[in-house]
């Protein structure tokens, strides 16, 4: 007899907890490995970004102009690839294979990047005096196409790495090895609040340490820096591979199956709908995939948007482009009551804007000396410290608000609505605090008004980005169809890109009413002593405002997707 069966302990009973325990870490090691990726890409991106205008003009030698309008591209293009690179996520690649394809753009990008700022004939030679030599035409051509190699990597890997996450979380019929996987939805949750943070962390990071090393050891360290840290993170994703439930797409490609459903809906715009508000009398198929071969869940009938039900109208014989099932009307209603939403979140993005713009410019025209005068505070390093009293907000989050919201006002916690409607209250309140601030500045003490009164604006807006980020990336991604997920997930990303824009568009037009008839002063005046920055911060507290309101009108009438339940389908 086997000691195992003297101990009564059988053999198979001791490998069954062996598996269990390898599984139980296979499924925690998977998300980890993605969290720490996370925070080592947005060190590498944010170490290139966060100094970008200050290589153009103190190394090249570009001019204020040249510098500002590039780096404005450069900041819209590496925002917009996310959407192309979520295209090909969901319609072809995969999320994992749209990964790998990106970091071999992103690693070419800040390799030759390092190279450029190393090599001595690649860049300027160094100049003291007014006015330096800019870059040579072959200088600046290596530069910008380390550059925009470098946004196409970032721009892929923040399409699908999200998505990718989260997905492992998920479990369907296809998993073959679902034991000792985490309960979903709780999880799932928790990674997308450490996701944030762990971005946040990383620009941290590179705004304090591999800046200072850029700019008072070496431009070539610093990217080299970067750059190792990106390769440490491509290396131990690889690593974790075997940990991973990957997903390669099926079925139409997400362009596809919206226009069929609105050729569809076109094509049998004039037949009359069935009298069944719940859609019975509508076309469904049998299982819980669409007939085309997707592998999107199946979705009950939703009232509104009527015409498109049209698309779903059973007809004798009819083809894919002529009758739909409601699962894939339902997909296509997601995407229009979506699109409003994300709206609102590029207002809110361009709120967000002043902490780098205007919120630094109201920091130069205060006093930054602390602790009697023994230390002075780099009036950016706000923003870093921003980032801190982010992670203290993404622990309150997640430690004391959702168990608290989720004891005592429903099991769930607050849902992603609400917390965005927090988030967009919140901005509003620091907007108003930034101009009561700046009021106060204008009216007595002027420049000798200690920068720390700044403070609590950037607490408040601190809190307004964790609630409305987290929630942001959880709704576009909860919300989507299982094909769409990165599309809809590089929506954030998109509407980070246009607030931008938004955000200038304001400054343009302000700068340009505001001014007296000599063209002198104005809200935005170079000197502040003699603008109203406190008026342009009452502008976008109504803004803010006016967004929150209309936010709280799409929401209160927004509908949630529904999974189908079990029935008998209707046949054409």
């Amino acid at each position: 007899m086997s000691m195992n069966n003297m101990m009564g302990s059988p053999p198979g009973r001791s490998r069954g907890r062996d598996e269990k325990k390898k599984k139980r870490w296979k499924w925690k090691l998977g998300p980890a490995t993605i969290l720490g990726f996370e925070l080592l890409e947005s060190i590498a991106f944010s170490g290139v970004a966060l100094n970008l205008v200050v290589y153009l003009a103190t190394v090249l030698h570009g001019t204020l102009a040249f510098n500002a309008a590039h780096v404005d591209t450069w900041n819209g293009t590496t925002f917009i690839v996310p959407v192309i690179g979520a295209f090909l996520a969901d319609s072809y690649w995969g999320k994992y294979r749209t990964i790998l394809a990106s970091l071999l753009f992103y690693l070419a990008g800040l390799v030759l990047l390092t190279v450029s700022a190393a090599v001595p004939s690649l860049r300027p030679a160094p100049c003291t005096g007014v006015p330096c030599s800019p870059a040579t035409g072959t200088q600046f051509s290596v530069f910008f196409l380390a550059l925009y190699l470098t946004s196409i990597g970032t721009g892929g890997v923040k399409s699908a790495l999200l998505p990718f996450g989260a997905e492992q979380y998920e479990r369907d019929d296809h998993d073959t090895d679902q034991e000792g996987a985490p309960a979903p939805e709780k999880t799932k949750q928790s990674f997308f609040s450490w996701f944030f943070g762990a971005i946040n962390l990383g620009i941290f990071v590179a705004g304090t340490l591999v800046s200072w090393v850029e700019q008072n050891v070496s431009w070539a360290l610093g990217f080299g820096i970067a750059t190792l840290c990106l390769l440490i993170a491509s290396a131990a994703f690889l690593a974790a591979t075997p940990c991973y439930r990957v997903r390669l797409p099926t079925g139409d490609t997400p362009i596809k199956a919206i226009l069929r459903v609105l050729v569809a809906a076109f094509r049998n715009r004039t037949r009359t709908l069935p009298p069944d508000a719940d859609g019975d009398g509508l076309y469904e198929v049998d299982d819980d995939k669409n007939k085309n071969g997707g592998d999107d869940e199946k979705l009950a009938h939703t009232e509104g948007l009527r015409w498109l039900d049209k698309a779903a109208v059973r007809v004798d014989g009819g083809g894919v482009w002529e009758v739909c099932t409601v699962s894939e009307v339902e997909r296509v209603k997601v995407l229009a009551r979506i699109v409003p939403i994300w709206v609102t979140c590029v207002l809110y993005a361009a709120s967000l804007g002043q902490m780098t713009t205007t919120f630094i410019q109201q920091g130069m025209a205060m006093d930054t000396r602390v602790f009697g005068g023994r230390f002075r505070v780099p009036v950016a390093s706000l923003v870093s410290v921003e980032v801190v009293f982010m992670l203290l907000w993404v622990l309150l989050h997640d430690v004391v608000v959702m168990p608290v919201a989720r004891r005592w006002w429903r099991s769930g916690g607050l849902t992603q609505l609400q917390r965005m409607g927090v988030g967009r209250v919140l901005v509003v309140v620091a907007m108003a605090t930034a101009a009561l601030v700046e009021r106060r500045r204008l009216r007595g003490e002027k420049r000798s008004m200690s920068i720390l009164w700044q403070v609590p604006q950037f607490v408040v807006l601190a809190g307004s980005d964790v609630f409305s980020g987290i929630a942001q990336l959880e709704f576009f991604y909860g919300e989507a169809p299982g094909s769409m997920r990165s599309i809809c997930s590089a929506f954030s990303f998109l509407a980070l890109s246009l607030g931008f824009y938004v955000n200038s568009l304001v400054v343009t037009i302000v700068a340009a009413v505001t001014k007296r008839s000599d063209g002198s002063g104005g809200w935005l005046a170079p000197d502040l002593d003699t603008a109203h920055l406190d008026y342009y911060f009452w502008l976008w507290a109504l803004i803010s405002l006016a967004n929150l309101a209309l936010y709280l009108l799409l929401a209160a009438r927004y509908k949630s997707k529904k999974p189908s339940p079990p029935h008998s389908p209707s046949h054409p």
